[in-house]
């Protein structure tokens, strides 16, 4: 990226207050988790004689239940989340992404065989995936990534693959393909490149629809097992205590409502800002 261009970016970044605002909140949470590695304002073992304090300078927000610290539960339970969504991602994008370019560039029955595989795993989505998962090989961390991971494989390759078919059809791939260069030099150098920004927005709003899906399982009980604390299993153990303690169960909720629509509103703005002319027409 040139220098001008480096610096029409960062203006329409600055410009961009949903950008801003959901950078700024994403942030909060990767540092907190971050932070949390190294040191926690209290412990996440359980501790009888500490159940149900209070907010205090020892305990923020006070203690749950089981005499555990929520903000270190909070803390702690933001990596698991970020752990989940970025390996579940991960695995749509890369697999998505390559079935969908091949789809691209081979057409034919290649195209029609991995959109019809697409279609069907639709009808599995992360939730099922991970009851099915669960069944054969029991509930975990690790069956939730797959499961979360898998049903984002046909997510990337459809979109990839509308997108690809978009830039196949533009005047400089055919001056590519007629200077001779090959069917797979031109997916990296052209079509790749010009669908880079769509691909990014997309991996952006899925990470908050998996930290979404995360809570969901644990909340289930087919995700984060303990001891490892999840915001979704804070929020199953505090519906037994929505009259007597009912704060317990605002605390994850929120943190679950924070990450998601700051992700969002991250996701949003670098739309705005890698495609200029959706924030023209706004």
């Amino acid at each position: 990226m040139s220098d001008s261009r480096f610096l029409a970016f960062l203006q329409r970044s600055r410009r961009s207050r949903s950008l801003v605002v959901g950078g700024l909140l994403t942030a909060f949470l990767m540092i907190s988790a971050l932070v949390s590695l190294l040191w926690t304002p209290g412990t996440i073992d359980i501790v009888i004689a500490n159940r149900f304090k209070p907010p205090s300078l020892d305990h923020w927000l006070g203690t749950d239940q089981f005499g555990r610290d929520i903000v270190t539960m909070l803390m702690v339970g933001t990596q698991n989340s970020i752990v989940v969504a970025v390996v579940a991602v991960s695995i749509g994008l890369f697999a998505g992404v390559s079935l969908g370019l091949l789809a691209a560039a081979r057409r034919g029955w290649t195209e029609e065989l991995i959109m019809r595989m697409s279609d069907f795993s639709f009808a599995f989505p992360a939730i099922l995936s991970a009851i099915m998962l669960t069944a054969i090989f029991g509930p975990g961390g690790v069956n939730s990534i797959l499961a979360i991971g898998l049903y984002n494989i046909p997510v990337f390759a459809r979109l990839t693959r509308g997108s690809a078919n978009a830039i196949w059809a533009r005047e400089f791939v055919m001056a590519a393909r007629a200077a001779g260069k090959g069917r797979l030099r031109i997916t990296f150098e052209h079509i790749l490149p010009n669908i880079l920004s769509i691909i990014i927005v997309q991996a952006t709003i899925l990470f908050a629809i998996a930290i979404l899906a995360e809570a969901a399982l644990s909340y289930l009980g087919l995700g984060t097992q303990p001891p490892d604390p999840s915001w979704g299993r804070m929020l199953n153990e505090a519906q037994k205590l929505m009259f007597l303690q009912p704060m317990q169960a605002v605390y994850p909720g929120l943190a679950i409502a924070i990450a998601v629509f700051g992700l969002n509103l991250l996701g949003d703005g670098l739309r705005d800002v890698l495609d200029p002319r959706l924030s023209r027409k706004r």
